[in-house]
């Protein structure tokens, strides 16, 4: 999904890792996606390994399906798929009380993940380098990153059909069920980090904690 073969506007200054080329075996060829320096490519690869570890990531779905699977759920239920935009790479669907949304995951090798910038306001969108800390921000179990967030619950509002709707996720819709060792490894997430229990665990397991750093 992560490979581009088709022609991009000079101002994307994309590239093609090395490692990009010719790997057929976990690379979906129709994803056609810039990058701005092999730095980015490496922080997206890292970035889409674990939403495909979180069991709520849809991959190449498109929006009025994304919408079907949404539409019986209650508001602040969410998945992540695959954008259809080229310029971006992965987009927040959430079911609200005004229907389903699709909110753009902005990317920079730089900056990291962030939402669209509000145009209502100066404030610059807390950035992430993981998908899931960017969500886990908006759950309201985030830290507050860069760029003036704050910790704690973040308010931000989806412009919409001249509303301004309040982004509310409470609870990913599953796209495949989770191993017992990834719940047992979200919960422990969840703890404080440098917690007892984490620091007498042994290096084998606090690696397999680190691959997957996020309490959802």
């Amino acid at each position: 999904m992560v490979t581009h073969s088709r022609p991009l506007p000079p101002a994307m200054n994309s590239v093609t890792p090395p490692e990009a080329r010719g790997q057929g075996s976990n690379i979906t060829p129709h994803r056609y996606k810039p990058f701005s320096s092999h730095a980015h490519y490496q922080q997206v690869m890292c970035a889409l390994r674990k939403l495909e570890e979180s069991g709520f990531y849809w991959g190449p779905v498109g929006g009025r399906e994304a919408g079907s699977l949404l539409r019986s759920e209650p508001p602040g239920t969410f998945l992540v798929r695959d954008s259809s935009d080229h310029h971006h790479f992965f987009t927040l669907t959430v079911q609200t009380s005004h229907g389903t949304k699709n909110l753009r995951i902005h990317s920079s090798g730089e900056g990291g993940f962030f939402l669209q910038p509000d145009p209502c306001c100066g404030l610059t969108p807390p950035r992430f380098d993981c998908v899931l800390k960017l969500i886990s921000h908006y759950m309201g179990r985030g830290e507050g990153g860069g760029g003036g967030g704050e910790a704690g619950v973040s308010v931000y509002l989806i412009h919409t059909g001249g509303e301004r709707v309040p982004l509310e996720l409470r609870r990913p819709l599953p796209s495949s069920l989770s191993s017992l060792q990834h719940l047992c490894r979200r919960t422990l997430n969840g703890r404080t980090p440098g917690s007892e229990v984490t620091e007498r665990l042994p290096h084998a397991l606090r690696d397999f904690l680190d691959e997957y750093d996020a309490p959802i």
